[in-house]
């Protein structure tokens, strides 16, 4: 289970200043969002990489018509970056399009797909989709499996259903960790690290209960040290 570091502060020399704070942990994941990439554009992926090692995951959940993502693949792929999202609801033409341009990608990027947003509940999920949220999250997990997507982004509480039906070599990564019990805030399903690692996930995304700590470096130290403990308990 590998840890990612949601930069969400409010300007880039926030995110910078905690990305300093934490270069000797280069073993990280820095998810650079919408917010952060609409605001300090391409050339902030190179700032950080002057910092330190870090592994990027630019979480864009692209969401257009096939041959508009296509073209933005195209563009990421120039990036250099390490994992990318897209929506699986873009659907099996668009999905499939973009796996085929990835396999004949010299070290490609990860490539996930969202299945249901971790601010979402049963209810305004069933809104949208007409479906239960386990069911919908499973459709767009095994749709994306037959893509050839690598995997997919969900919450702890479908991670391993999706390992169950689909296999351990399809990648989760969930949102919504809250480490040490922290405050939800906008999100619906959180999870602890425990409970993440029980799911079989992947890859976890804290943001607030790091960037907000009093001292974000001791944060992901403890963090780190729970992701430690949990898995020699097996």
């Amino acid at each position: 289970m590998k840890l990612c570091v949601a930069l969400d502060m409010d300007s880039k020399h926030d995110n910078l200043s905690l990305l300093e704070s934490l270069k000797e942990y280069d073993d990280l994941y820095v998810k650079v969002g919408l917010r952060s990439f609409i605001r300090d554009g391409y050339l902030f992926l190179d700032e950080i990489r002057k910092i330190a090692n870090f592994k990027i995951f630019l979480d864009l959940k692209l969401y257009d018509i096939p041959n508009t993502m296509c073209d933005s693949i195209d563009e990421i792929i120039k990036l250099g970056i390490d994992m990318v999202t897209i929506h699986a609801s873009s659907g099996r033409e668009a999905m499939n399009s973009i796996a085929t341009k990835l396999s004949k990608v010299q070290n490609p990027p990860i490539i996930l797909a969202v299945t249901a947003l971790t601010s979402f509940d049963d209810s305004n999920l069933f809104e949208i989709y007409n479906d239960s949220l386990e069911s919908c999250v499973l459709k767009f997990a095994k749709l994306s499996y037959e893509c050839g997507i690598n995997g997919v982004v969900c919450s702890c509480f479908e991670s391993k259903m999706i390992k169950t039906n689909i296999g351990n070599d399809f990648l989760t990564l969930t949102p919504g960790i809250r480490p040490f019990g922290e405050s939800v805030g906008d999100q619906k399903r959180v999870a602890n690290i425990k409970e993440a690692f029980d799911s079989k996930s992947d890859f976890i995304v804290v943001g607030r209960p790091i960037y907000k700590a009093q001292n974000p470096k001791e944060a992901v130290k403890r963090i780190l040290n729970e992701m430690k403990r949990v898995s020699n308990e097996i």
